[in-house]
């Protein structure tokens, strides 16, 4: 990985935006990557603007490198304000966004970002309104133990 690069994924990761879990959430998406062992869960809410639902906040929690969890900080910026579609035609490279293009080493990290907002936005994982979290529980428990309304996600 270039230096330049280095400074950005540091720099992103100085600040993490909305990293956390997030109560109330209207969509919540999770995948997990076999090969490296990463897992990342996103939370969405909507809200009514001009007609249209759009997202008010996004937040995530990961099991990955820095380069994941600095996609994925930009990544929730990125499609506030978007519609469900609009951010669903986002692809991983535009994710990475202020990052720049990864290196072929790193383009999973992105892949993973969008797998979440893809399992949390897309039409089939829209039937159940996820459950309010348990006190207690851990990202790494509803992994262990999943609730009904929670998909999981295995990217290639």
């Amino acid at each position: 990985m270039n230096e330049d690069l280095q400074k950005r994924i540091q720099a992103a990761l100085a600040n993490p935006q909305n990293m956390g879990e997030m109560a109330g959430a209207d969509a919540i998406g999770t995948v997990g990557n076999a090969d490296c062992g990463e897992m990342l869960r996103m939370w969405v809410k909507f809200k009514e603007e001009n007609g249209r639902q759009v997202i008010d906040r996004a937040s995530f929690q990961s099991f990955g490198c820095e380069t994941a969890i600095a996609v994925a900080s930009l990544a929730t910026e990125l499609i506030r304000g978007k519609t469900a579609a609009e951010a669903l035609a986002l692809k991983s490279e535009e994710l990475a966004g202020e990052l720049g293009p990864l290196p072929p080493m790193k383009i999973h990290c992105a892949q993973l970002v969008e797998g979440a907002l893809r399992s949390a936005l897309s039409p089939e994982s829209a039937a159940p309104k996820p459950a309010a979290p348990v006190a207690g529980t851990t990202l790494l428990d509803s992994f262990t133990k999943p609730k009904d309304g929670v998909k999981l996600t295995f990217l290639d």
